[in-house]
């Protein structure tokens, strides 16, 4: 049976992602091997970074609900056809101090100690993080998953992160939840990075490090975008591609488009649809392109007849 990451996080299926941030940060902050000196500590240490590595990935983390750790590391069935018809499998870094360092934006999360109330007591100015100097942690960068219908149209996503705050006494923090909303611009590509400002944990000494989303674009039944561009394939059959024929395509904000199609369809023919494609980010107003390929579906026989008829129409 594959490993059950929920269980080596504590946690029950369908756990929400601040669990998962909560339960990640309480044990791996417990069986440190700084801290825990177990013989059994770094192999601990390693199956939570891994657990986390999983589960705080919306697109890992929904292979392996839906599939297992045998679909998660073995791949599966892709749903838009492609050269390579599998997914490529998950295979851990197994570091699980790159993890460790990226959760908490650093090497030395024992700069605080514990209350008995569980509640981080921070050192006065000064303590174990130096001589007082302010740092800022790294950024903490996340994905931010969108379809292409929020990409066309632009849309507000309410992001909930959990950080460390300083609580009004000025000794001890607590974990609390925090919406950030990102306004989604109509044109926005893969790899557009939102950055909200000293978001991060805070603490003594630190300046809060900043939170960075990368937008990465979710698989489209129909379309596949290539920068400004739409492209959509349809399959014919070779009549079709040879008289010509009415290509439908139901747009990303629900218009139904005919497209005539008068030029023989050969295997290199692309048909040009302008101003059909994604918005320029510039200038909504105005788009891309949709292009249209063609799968030419051949007859599989043809009776002497037709294939008479072919002939003398081909051919003579």
């Amino acid at each position: 049976m594959g490993q059950d990451y929920y269980a080596v996080l504590g946690l029950d299926r369908g756990a929400a992602d601040a669990d998962i941030k909560k339960a990640y940060r309480e044990l791996a902050l417990k069986y440190h091997p700084l801290k825990c000196k177990e013989p059994w500590a770094p192999e601990r240490f390693r199956q939570l970074a891994e657990a986390y590595d999983v589960l705080s990935d919306p697109m890992k983390k929904g292979i392996y609900d839906k599939f297992g750790e045998e679909g998660l590391k073995g791949g599966i069935p892709l749903e838009l056809g492609a050269e390579n018809p599998w997914s490529a499998g998950y295979v851990f870094h197994n570091n699980p101090d790159r993890v460790f360092r990226e959760f908490f934006g650093g090497d030395n999360p024992f700069a605080e100690f514990f209350d008995k109330d569980g509640l981080e007591l921070l050192l006065p100015f000064g303590g174990l993080r130096g001589r007082g100097a302010m740092k800022q942690d790294p950024p903490i960068v996340r994905n931010l998953y969108l379809s292409l219908e929020e990409l066309f149209h632009g849309c507000t996503k309410m992001m909930k992160i959990s950080r460390r705050v300083m609580n009004e006494d000025g000794q001890t923090s607590s974990i609390r939840d925090k919406i950030l909303p990102v306004a989604v611009q109509p044109g926005w590509k893969q790899g557009t990075r939102i950055t909200f400002e000293k978001e991060g944990d805070q603490g003594p000494n630190i300046i809060p490090s900043d939170i960075t989303f990368v937008v990465q674009e979710k698989l489209h039944p129909r379309f596949k975008r290539v920068k400004d561009n739409l492209i959509y394939v349809t399959t014919i059959p070779l009549g079709k591609a040879l008289v010509g024929c009415t290509v439908d395509v139901k747009t990303l904000d629900g218009r139904l488009l005919n497209i005539p199609i008068n030029d023989i369809v050969d295997p290199k023919y692309c048909k040009v649809v302008p101003g059909e494609g994604m918005p320029l980010l510039q200038d909504p107003r105005r788009k891309g392109d949709l292009l249209i390929h063609f799968n030419v579906c051949f007859p599989k026989s043809l009776t002497p007849e037709k294939k008479l008829l072919l002939k003398r129409a081909l051919l003579s």
